[in-house]
């Protein structure tokens, strides 16, 4: 038994295929458009806001007289206006590493603008048990106490389990898969697992903002700040809004754009 700590990985991000950008603009009419967008992400968000009002440069739609000039610029004012659907277009990929069955739970529920692919305990054998630890429980030396002793029985059962119906010696993976899915009905809620989560921009700043609030769960608090920072100088142009408060030794990120 070991206590682990939440860990976030950046593992992938929407890259643009450049020929095929050069041949919509130069179809669109504006073949030496550009931008100084500081990532691929906020590019693409770019040139989708610009598509809805054919906003690359002034003439090509003859209602549109003058442009706004830079990324930051440019969707600052998508974020302001709540131009949400603009930056629904670059994704982003995550890994959440220790993090438990409890911040896994909650973070399923955010579903819209997401894709999830959970580390499966019916396939995967809890031989050894890890946990994060609340702050509440640490903060009490005879709970914490309690609270160690417990995830070690917890961690001496699945061994036991394991022993009795001999599951290192089974030749069938079917049968392997079935002991270890009845074994992880007596794991507790906290054991520490994986779970990669991808989201569009406008997915990940409404969970930001969720999760990391003063009344959120403290290890989804936890997560989301790792997650903010980060993204938060990788995509200035799209999370560069945001302010930063300490509440209950965590980050509480805000921004006066909610819900974009």
């Amino acid at each position: 038994m070991k206590f682990v700590e939440p860990k976030v990985f950046l593992v992938g991000e929407t890259a643009i295929v450049e020929d095929g950008l050069a041949a919509y603009l130069e179809h669109v009419g504006a073949p030496t458009w550009s931008t100084d967008a500081p990532s691929g992400s906020e590019k693409l968000c770019e040139v989708y806001g610009r598509l809805c009002y054919r906003s690359f440069e002034p003439g090509l739609n003859p209602n549109v007289t003058r442009v706004r000039k830079g990324n930051a610029n440019y969707l600052g004012h998508v974020l302001e206006v709540g131009h949400g659907s603009v930056i629904e277009h670059a994704v982003l990929n995550f890994i959440f590493a220790d993090v438990s069955r409890v911040f896994t739970h909650e973070l399923v529920r955010h579903r819209a603008g997401t894709a999830i692919s959970q580390e499966s305990l019916r396939f995967v054998r809890l031989d050894k048990l890890s946990a994060y630890v609340p702050t509440h429980i640490r903060e009490n030396e005879q709970g914490m106490e309690l609270y160690a002793k417990t995830i070690e029985q917890l961690e001496e059962v699945q061994q036991s389990l394991a022993k009795i119906y001999a599951i290192d010696d089974e030749k069938k993976f079917d049968v392997k898969k079935k002991l270890t899915s009845a074994f992880r009905r007596i794991a507790p809620d906290g054991v520490a697992t994986s779970i990669g989560w991808s989201c569009n921009f406008r997915a990940l700043r409404h969970v930001i903002e969720m999760r990391t609030a003063p009344d959120a769960e403290e290890e989804l608090r936890l997560v989301f700040g790792k997650v903010y920072e980060t993204v938060k100088d990788r995509y200035p142009s799209l999370m560069g809004d945001y302010e930063v408060e300490i509440a209950e030794g965590l980050p509480w990120i805000r921004t006066k754009h909610k819900k974009v």
